[in-house]
């Protein structure tokens, strides 16, 4: 089982995906990682990859497109909210939820007037899974790599991958 090894800024110890069909420099490239799979599968080892659906980095170029305007065709790949305003004219993230690494789980972005969802790090935005698009991109990324000759993947956070499709507040935890 291999880790990430995408090339990501490593914010998240490789679990921010900057590109999902290439392999990091610091860890070597294309090449050898086929050589690596070559060797193994001549011994009767499999391989299994490390697939990082939920998010990418906000470095990845889905995101970048996202985050360049409301109107841009990747938008809806990422999850964008309005904020909810009080009575003061304040504004508020669009619920109550927190990132599994504390604070809120929503981030501002002042160019777009939007917040967008993280479960964990800022730095790592959640895909839309309700977003055929996405769907189809992230199969095609598990085919290039069961092309190159990857024999399963472990899952990251397969529980985060999909969230509630109102986005209503959590209860309160006494």
């Amino acid at each position: 089982w291999i880790s990430p090894i995408f090339p990501s800024p490593m914010a998240d110890f490789g679990y921010d995906v900057a590109y999902y069909c290439d392999v990091d420099a610091r860890f070597g490239t294309l090449d050898d990682l086929d050589a690596l799979i070559a060797a193994c599968h001549a011994r009767g080892l499999k391989i299994l990859l490390d697939f990082v659906p939920n998010h990418t980095s906000d470095q990845h170029r889905w995101f970048l497109e996202s985050r360049s305007s409301r109107d841009n065709p990747k938008r809806d790949w990422y999850l964008w909210r309005d904020p909810v305003m009080d009575a003061g004219g304040n504004r508020h993230p669009p619920n109550n939820w927190i990132s599994d690494f504390g604070g809120s789980a929503w981030e501002w972005d002042e160019a777009t007037g939007q917040y967008y969802y993280h479960a964990f790090l800022k730095e790592q935005p959640d895909l839309n899974w309700r977003n055929p698009e996405v769907v189809t991109a992230m199969l095609d990324v598990l085919r290039f790599w069961l092309d190159r000759g990857i024999d399963g993947f472990r899952i990251d956070v397969l529980w985060h991958m999909v969230k509630h499709a109102d986005f209503p507040d959590n209860p309160a935890n006494p």
